[in-house]
């Protein structure tokens, strides 16, 4: 199974899409003077540093062979300013810089996190949460440098091989030409690697995605892994995904380093040529010595751009493919979220109504089919029945973590899809089965959906839910830290905790999914006391399996088969003796 999930790629472009980068322009937009900046002092330093071997020739052909030791010195001094105008430029440049990737960095990560948390939760149910945590940690570190350097770069590394060949055509034409001659060469060499890099980092990206999903689920898991002692074989799944990182990397590698030895090659055969040309072709005398040096450091310097170009294209090629990533997870659709319109929710009394609501999470099976209840502010409402019958659904279609398929859904009369999500769910209490604990204090949890909370009222939540009986036993009490996912608690722990968070916002809504499904009998007995303290003046809907825990409730639903199937109180239901009473004698009988 795991074999299968994390060996599937993930579908990239075949060509190189101009339209990605044209789209990441509203990032550079925001530096552009910077960049500019950075531009015009790199150009500065680099003509600087391009006027050496013309100084080199004047100082070879004229202040050598006249012995003139005052020009030389000048000459000299004239080489020496010159490099620290260029470095002293060029630092300035490279500074400015740092910090431009860096913001382009924060705003990008800025943008993918803040459309992630809007997602519903379909989009982290269909896919490995370490392919999602890998676009906003690795892939946007990765283009930064592209789209602030990158860009940079080309237009800088143009000018300077625009700067070389005007200096060199204005030192010697013939031998310019000579030069220039390999630039067809180089066209053809670079238009054969470019298709087969882009596929080949195209590649790796997919594989590195593979791994870090596979990597991220075996650590959560890791309890799980050594219970069943799937070691051996999570080793062989692990080594089997590192092979392919390892093998398309390779491949990748391959194709990016023939660049650099590809450039150098035609670059010595120029150079070799410059003297052939000089020397023997030309005839002998013809061109004097500081003429061919200085045409020679032109060429070297010529290549140089080049190599560079050909290094910025392949961090383009390597790293378009994250672009595509990047994009993609922000284009995601957000199907949950407010309308065009849409309201905010006044203070909520507590009546709900599902009017012939019927949802599926895919096309293939319907979760609820024409589902309709009412009730009224206030009560209880216990929901039972089949594991996937729909008990969940019901909450959070109420929570709108998905929207109805057809129907509606409303609070106090008004359609919940009509009025913005943070008034909906900011008066709404919700603990689902999975008790999710931050890293941070204990205390930080609690105050976690209600951030101006005091200390005092903190403290009374936990009291009212008994938590406040082991928060005070722990080594710094409230300020104790608690590690991700509080690994260090227990799972009755994490569960009271969350309850007290949710207690502590003082929701009109009240949903608890499972929430006593982890504490033992003993304090599921005290907490009780805490809770009907709770449900006071509450609408509230609880999910148990524990049927023992739900009598008290005003009305009890049993959902199967996608609708309600029986609904009533517990002294109806039993005396009824349908599904309900099948269930509920079946837990209570002795064993």
């Amino acid at each position: 199974m795991a074999k299968n999930t994390y060996r599937q790629d993930e579908r990239l472009e075949e060509p190189f899409n101009i339209k990605h980068l044209l789209r990441a322009s509203v990032y550079i937009k925001k530096y552009i003077k910077l960049m500019i900046l950075a531009l015009c002092l790199s150009a500065i330093g680099g003509g600087f540093g391009y006027l050496a071997p013309m100084i080199v020739s004047r100082a070879l052909d004229v202040a050598v062979p006249a012995k003139n030791t005052d020009m030389l010195y000048r000459l000299v001094f004239m080489l020496i300013g010159a490099y620290i105008i260029s470095t002293v430029f060029s630092t300035i440049r490279s500074r400015i810089m740092v910090n431009v990737s860096q913001d382009i960095i924060y705003d990008i990560r800025k943008d993918v996190f803040g459309h992630l948390q809007e997602l519903p939760f379909q989009y982290y149910d269909d896919r490995p949460h370490g392919k999602i945590l890998i676009r906003v940690v690795n892939y946007v570190n990765s283009v930064s440098d592209m789209l602030s350097n990158g860009l940079i770069n080309i237009i800088l590394e143009g000018f300077n091989l625009l700067f070389i060949i005007v200096f060199m055509f204005i030192v010697d034409v013939q031998l310019a030409a000579v030069v220039m001659c390999g630039v067809p060469i180089l066209a053809v060499f670079m238009l054969w690697v470019k298709n087969k890099q882009r596929k080949a980092w195209q590649a790796v990206s997919n594989k590195n995605s593979n791994l870090n999903a596979y990597l991220q689920e075996n650590i959560v898991g890791a309890r799980i892994t050594q219970i069943f002692a799937r070691e051996d074989e999570n080793a062989k799944t692990f080594e089997g995904l590192s092979n392919d990182c390892r093998r398309t990397w390779m491949t990748a590698v391959r194709y990016s380093n023939l660049i650099w030895p590809g450039i150098d090659t035609i670059s010595v055969f120029v150079r070799a040529s410059i003297f052939l040309f000089g020397l023997v072709i030309f005839g002998a005398g013809n061109k004097s010595l500081g003429t061919i040096v200085a045409i020679s450091s032109y060429a070297s310097m010529f290549w140089q751009p080049i190599m560079n170009l050909g290094n910025i294209f392949n961090n383009f090629i390597n790293n378009i493919a994250y672009l595509e990533r990047i994009f993609e997870t922000i284009d995601e659709p957000v199907t949950v979220k407010d309308r065009e319109g849409a309201t905010e929710l006044p203070p909520i009394k507590g009546r709900v109504s599902f009017e012939n609501v019927t949802f599926s999470y895919d096309e293939s099976k319907e979760v609820l089919h024409s589902v309709s209840f009412d009730v009224e502010p206030g009560q209880s409402v216990a929901l039972v029945g089949p594991t996937g019958a729909g008990k969940s659904t019901i909450v959070n279609l109420l929570s709108r973590f998905y929207d109805v398929g057809s129907g509606c859904v409303k609070i106090d009369g008004q359609d919940i899809s009509k009025v913005t999500l943070r008034s909906l769910r900011s008066q709404m209490g919700i603990m689902m089965q999975d008790s999710f604990i931050f890293s941070g204090t204990v205390e930080d949890n609690i105050r976690y959906g209600r951030l101006d909370a005091e200390s005092g009222q903190i403290v009374s939540a936990a009291r009212t839910v008994r938590a406040d009986e082991f928060i005070s036993k722990m080594p710094q009490g409230y300020q104790t830290e608690v590690r991700e996912r509080g690994s260090s608690l227990s799972e009755g722990q994490k569960q009271l905790i969350s309850f007290a968070r949710t207690l502590l916002s003082d929701p009109a809504i009240l949903i608890l999914d499972e929430a006593t499904s982890s504490i033992d009998v003993q304090t599921e007995k005290a907490l009780q006391e805490g809770l009907n303290q709770l449900l006071k003046g509450r609408t509230s809907f609880i999910i148990a399996h524990r049927l023992s825990t739900i009598r008290n409730c005003d009305r009890i639903m049993y959902i199967d088969a996608g609708g309600i199937a029986e609904s009533g109180s517990h002294d109806e239901l039993m005396a009824r003796k349908g599904l309900y009473y099948k269930l509920y004698t079946a837990q209570n009988q002795p064993a």
